[in-house]
This record gives structure tokens, C-alpha cells and sequence, in this order.
């Protein structure tokens, strides 16, 4: 055995898709069995000038060439046209004996199978005997029904997971069911090759569908084992009290997956005889100007970084960015999905939102009311103040507002009302509930107007007509009495008989209001 692989170091296999040890093997073996039925091999003619690039063995299609590229660079191997060509010159040179003044062959004999099959299966269609054909239509069938029986019997052990007490056993079952068939099938298909002994380009085909076909099916379990992690994750996240890890866990999935994806893709090449290094290697070549084209998405990978490493925002939080506003719904290795109030999905990519002003508005712990109210010129007094004491209470009485800091004052002499400024804060968990209280207080508001007798003015100008053609005026000179305005204006000043600075006591303002502290709770 040992001199039969030293033998296959001979040929050169490098960049041959779907060969097999044991087709390398046989390669030797029917070389030197051609060899020693045409030509005795004078050693000492065998020409060893580095400058000869490749060189024929007389009266055979055996051809050495120097290898120009790779590990075994400048060494003089046989060629891959003697490879492809070396099954088809021996069955020309099989019933040939060996020449006396030369070797005896490599003690080649004819597979097990075609040893004991009927000889009108040896009749060859299409390069290739009848009873390879005929194997490889009942292995096609022997895997596809080995591929339904291994998928029943992943679908019966089903039964017995479901009685146990944790859930991942039936996440498993039910995540690799289907791949587990695929997985059978091919594994029964690259045995059958080893079987058939097909050889040539009818090897390398079959070679290939089935290390693609085996490829994809362990790519596929494992891809949909990441997904049976992944759920483990989100119920440990769930369990947490940091949205941090909620969001962490789709953006694992994502790269788990990506990475299952490409380590499988480079894994099959590998399999498939393609040197992935060189691969590589030769993409290096390339790498200033794929750098350059992947710039736009380094920055923003780097930005979902940083938008983890901030938190400016959770998923479902109401959110400001630059001019996009709306509700975050994903945040993603490249973009962050909003939500908008006209229920349209905007990506903004994440080198953007990075460097962005971000205003979360799902962050407020308070929700702010900022509201005036206009009343007639001709409300009295002590009409405002109470009107100003039934606002106060209603802020107290709703079970949304805050208590410890609000603000209800008759702010200022508006240009055809008397205004009334409300300013308070509600502490409620979504917009929709804001909405509700906010129209709950105005109603109230509304309410107490009407209860109370004071009206809500309205933007209104009065026209004064000071005189007519040919007519007098009609305002009347004024008699002043100084010594009663003077007495009027004095009553209003300290210790005055209609001094009120701090009001008829209809209105108490807030921050005079009696609070408990929290020993008293």
C-alpha cells in the first residue's frame, strides 16, 4: 500500500473536482499496468533536463509535464490528460499480456461487483457498463426511499420527545427532520460510488452532485440547529429585566447564520478539491478595492455597534431621528427599521442614526401638557379663582398626572381673553393612553366651566363710533373726581379695605397645597 501511494504522488490531481483516494489509487495502478503490457522502461533515457517542460512515454498516451504553479511547483509529474485518459487506453490494453523483460503489473484485478455480474451487463453505453448504470438507478431509488425511512424515524422519536419535560429535545426533532433525510440519502449515494467504481468524468459528476448534495444537507442542520439556540436565547432574554439582550439576540442569529452560510460554502469547496487558501490568498489582490466598495457597510456595522453600546433606543420606543419619526421596529446589522405615523417602513442605515440627534421620545417618564384657555373679559374675579381651584383639582383627581409639580395660573391679559395657563404632566406607558387622559382632563375642564358660569372667548374686536356726519359726538366729556380715585386706588393697597393679594382664598396654588412626606406614608 505504502508503494502504491507513493506511486499516486506522482500525478498531478491538484485543481480535480471529486476525486477520490481510492480513484487516485487505481489511477497508479492502471498506469503502470498500461506501462508494462506496451514499453520496458529504460530508466537511464528518461530525460532530467529542468528545461524540458513535458515529455510522452513512447507509444502510449503517458505524459509527464512540469507543474508551473503551486507547492509542487517545477517538479515534472503525470499530466491530467493522462489521468483522464489512462481508463480508456487500459481497456484498449487489458487483454494485451505483459512483456516478458518487463513488470509484472500492479496485480490489478477487476472489481468485486463486476465479477459477478452477468457478462451482458459488461457492455459498455456511453463509456460506461451496463451494470453501473443499472446500480446507479437503484441506488438513486435505495437513497430517496432511505432519505423518506430516516425522516419516519426521526418523526416516531417525536413521540417520545414530547413526553419529556423540557422543550429543545422537540425543537431539535422538529428543526433537523427534514435535513436528517437529505443527510441519509447522500451519504448512501457517496458509498454507492465507491461500490460502482465508476472512474473518468462519469466519477467526477457523480462526485460532485453528491459532496454538493451532502454539503447542503449538514449546512442545512446546522443552520436550523442556530435557530433552535437562538429561541433558547430569546427565552433566557425574556427572563431578563435588560432590553439590551432582547435586541442582542436576533443580531446573534443573523451572524451565526451568515457565518454557518460561508464556513459551509468555503468548507464544500475545500471538499470538492478547490484550494480555498489560494482562493483567498488571490482575493488579498483585490482587497484595497473591495475595501473601498465596502466601506458604506464597515460604517454601518460600526454604527449598530455603537447604537448597542449607547442604547439611545429599544425596540417599540417612539423615536425622533434626524427627520424621520416614528417607532422602532428592528435594528439591524446595516439599518434601523422605523415604523412612521403613516404606518410606512423607513430604513435608516446605522452609520447615520449613529451620528444623528435622537430624541426618544419612549424614554419620557413624563408626558408633558403644555395648554392655554382663553376666558370672556367679563368673568369676575372670584369666578376666575374658582375656576382656577376646579382645574387644580381636576389635575389632583386624574390618576395619570403628577402630583408634586404642576402649574394651573391666570397667566396674562390676552387680546380678547383672560388666559389661563395649564401646565402638568401625565405618566402613562404609550401614546394611545396620553391621547385618552389628555381629552379626559379637557372634558373635565369643559365641565367645569359650565358648572361654574364662565364662558370661553373667542378672538372678537369691538367697533367704537366716535361721531357721524353733521351729528355730535357721542361720548360725553368725563368729570374727573381725583380725590375718589385716589381713595379707590388706595383701598387696594396694603392693609386696603379691597386689598387680596393672595386672592379671596377661592384658589389655593399647588405648591401651597399640605403634602405627606414619605415617613407619613
Amino acid at each position: 500500500m505504502k508503494r502504491i501511494n507513493d506511486a499516486v504522488r506522482c500525478f498531478n490531481f491538484e485543481g480535480m473536482v471529486g476525486i477520490t483516494s481510492d480513484y487516485r489509487r487505481e489511477t497508479a495502478i492502471l498506469t503502470r499496468e498500461i506501462i508494462d503490457r506496451i514499453i520496458v522502461v529504460d530508466y537511464e533515457l528518461v530525460p532530467d533536463d529542468p528545461t524540458i517542460l513535458s515529455w510522452r512515454l513512447k507509444d502510449t498516451n503517458i505524459w509527464t509535464t512540469q507543474v508551473d504553479a503551486g507547492d509542487r511547483r517545477g517538479q515534472h509529474l503525470f499530466s491530467r490528460n493522462t489521468i483522464e485518459q489512462v481508463r480508456i487506453d487500459w481497456e484498449m490494453v487489458k487483454r494485451d499480456p505483459y512483456l516478458k523483460e518487463g513488470g509484472q503489473g500492479a496485480l490489478y484485478s477487476e472489481p468485486w461487483v463486476a465479477q459477478h455480474v452477468p457478462d451482458w451487463t459488461k457492455a459498455k453505453f456511453l463509456l460506461v457498463a451496463n451494470w453501473q448504470w443499472i446500480g446507479l438507478f437503484i441506488s438513486i431509488l435505495l437513497g430517496l426511499m432511505l432519505k423518506v425511512v430516516a425522516q419516519h424515524l426521526l418523526h416516531l422519536a417525536k413521540r417520545f420527545t414530547s413526553k419529556t419535560k423540557v422543550q429543545w429535545d422537540d425543537k431539535i426533532a422538529d428543526a433537523i427532520e427534514r435535513p436528517v433525510g437529505l443527510l441519509a440519502a447522500s451519504l448512501f449515494w457517496i458509498a454507492s460510488l465507491r461500490i460502482l467504481q465508476f472512474s473518468g468524468m462519469m466519477l467526477t459528476v457523480m462526485s460532485l452532485v453528491a459532496q454538493i448534495i451532502l454539503s447542503i444537507a449538514m449546512i442545512w442542520i446546522i443552520y436550523k440547529l442556530t435557530e433552535v439556540l437562538t429561541d433558547h436565547l430569546k427565552t433566557l432574554a425574556a427572563r431578563s429585566d435588560s432590553a439590551l439582550d432582547d435586541h442582542l439576540v436576533p443580531l446573534i442569529n443573523r451572524a451565526l447564520k451568515i457565518f454557518i452560510v460561508i464556513i459551509g460554502i468555503l468548507v464544500m469547496f475545500q471538499n470538492l478539491g478547490i484550494n480555498v487558501m489560494s482562493v483567498l490568498a488571490g482575493l488579498g489582490l483585490g482587497g484595497l478595492a473591495f475595501a473601498l466598495a465596502a466601506r458604506d457597510m464597515c460604517a454601518n456595522l460600526f454604527g449598530s455597534v455603537m447604537i448597542f453600546l449607547d442604547r439611545p433606543f429599544s425596540i417599540g420606543d417612539w423615536v425622533l431621528i434626524g427627520e424621520n419619526e416614528g417607532t422602532v421596529e428592528d435594528i439591524g446589522f446595516r439599518s434601523t427599521r422605523v415604523r412612521t405615523f403613516y404606518n410606512s417602513v423607513i430604513s435608516i442605515p446605522n452609520a447615520t442614526v449613529a451620528n444623528a440627534d435622537i430624541d426618544n421620545m419612549g424614554a419620557r417618564e413624563f408626558r408633558r401638557i403644555k395648554a392655554f384657555f382663553g376666558l370672556t373679559y367679563d368673568t369676575p374675579p372670584e369666578k376666575m379663582e374658582a375656576f382656577l381651584e376646579g382645574v387644580k383639582n381636576i389635575v389632583e383627581a386624574n390618576e395619570y398626572t403628577r402630583k408634586d409639580y404642576y402649574h394651573v395660573v391666570f397667566n396674562g391679559y390676552g387680546n380678547s381673553s383672560l388666559d389661563v395657563m395649564l401646565y402638568c404632566f401625565l405618566k402613562v406607558p404609550d401614546w394611545a393612553t396620553e391621547l385618552v387622559e389628555r381629552q379626559n382632563i379637557y372634558l373635565e375642564i369643559l365641565r367645569l366651566a359650565s358648572e361654574i358660569g364662565v364662558d370661553f372667548a373667542y378672538p372678537t374686536q369691538s367697533l367704537h363710533i366716535e361721531t357721524f356726519p353733521e351729528k355730535k359726538g357721542v361720548r360725553e366729556p368725563h368729570k374727573i373726581d381725583e380725590a375718589a380715585l385716589a381713595a379707590g386706588a388706595s383701598a387696594f393697597g396694603p392693609d386696603g379695605s379691597k386689598s387680596s393679594p393672595l386672592g379671596r382664598g377661592l384658589f389655593v396654588p399647588p405648591y401651597k397645597m399640605p403634602r405627606g412626606n414619605d415617613d407619613e406614608a
